[in-house]
């Protein structure tokens, strides 16, 4: 089993003292779409991350000049098309989210599907995108070898872990493949605005106390929000107290903001340490 002290023993950019990834997934009209819904009425809510969420967190990137990484589905970039290349030009790492946002394993249309997702990312903003993130959680080694054909060279699916590591599937781990874990129980907007329907107060609170823990460990802070209304961070409040968060960590020494792809080819180029001990599993 692994213990504190091995999970605590590695090294950051710039010899930081703990890393934050800022991330959003921008889950347009394709969650409503890939669920043959009408993304009208009660079900419009898509609607608002690319006519006022996405603009409202690209103007923070602005102001706050720290990196972010957006995940993005091959619908809501077809839809979007110029948004998603002003989000490129923005200074934004791009990377694929499916391409219908799909709830489901697409099973045996999955790896037409990734190529048809990551071939419109790179033709509307010119640059490929190397990271992935499930839309739904779902992986298998078939998504992964997809994924690794495409030239990927990691992924933010995997909920199993505090640090980045080396994929282990098909009974071998991968030295040019890495995990980078996103906690979607307690650094996600999803579950406090869509199910404990928390305030956005409390929910800034919570996401302090959650990197002040992180920090003290030397650890790795990955943030990963919504642009939709109702149960994302789209809206004034809610994208205000992320920069608020954003702040708040900025006052903090050793502090290194880094986007996915560049934290993915850091430890890449080290590989042995970001090797898991999978005794436990």
């Amino acid at each position: 089993m692994t213990s504190l002290a091995q999970r605590t023993q590695h090294a950051w950019p710039d010899g930081a003292r703990c890393v934050i990834g800022l991330t959003l997934d921008f889950d347009g009209t394709s969650l409503e779409r890939g669920r043959d819904q009408l993304p009208v009425g009660a079900r419009s809510h898509g609607r608002y991350s690319a006519k006022c969420g996405i603009p409202r967190f690209v103007d923070m990137f602005t102001r706050q000049g720290v990196p972010w990484t957006f995940y993005v589905s091959g619908y809501d970039a077809e839809e979007s098309p110029d948004l998603v290349r002003t989000i490129a030009r923005s200074g934004i790492e791009i990377g694929s989210h499916g391409y219908l946002h799909e709830g489901v394993d697409p099973g045996d249309a999955e790896p037409e599907l990734l190529e048809r997702t990551h071939r419109l990312l790179t033709d509307i903003t010119g640059i490929a995108p190397k990271g992935w993130r499930s839309p739904s959680g779902h992986k298998t080694a078939r998504t992964l070898n997809k994924l690794r054909e495409l030239g990927y060279v990691y992924d933010s699916s995997d909920k199993d872990f505090d640090l980045p590591y080396l994929l282990r599937y098909g009974g071998q781990e991968h030295d040019n493949y890495v995990c980078l874990p996103n906690n979607t129980s307690s650094l996600d907007d999803f579950p406090f605005y869509r199910v404990s329907y928390t305030p956005p107060s409390e929910v800034l609170t919570h996401w302090m106390q959650e990197f002040d823990a992180i920090y003290a460990e030397g650890g790795y802070f990955n943030l990963t929000v919504h642009p939709r209304v109702g149960y994302g961070s789209g809206s004034p409040a809610r994208v205000a107290i992320v920069e608020k968060l954003i702040t708040y960590i900025k006052r903090h020494d050793g502090v290194r903001f880094v986007g996915m792809l560049e934290l993915a080819q850091w430890c890449l180029k080290r590989p042995a340490d970001w090797r898991r001990d999978w005794s436990g599993q």
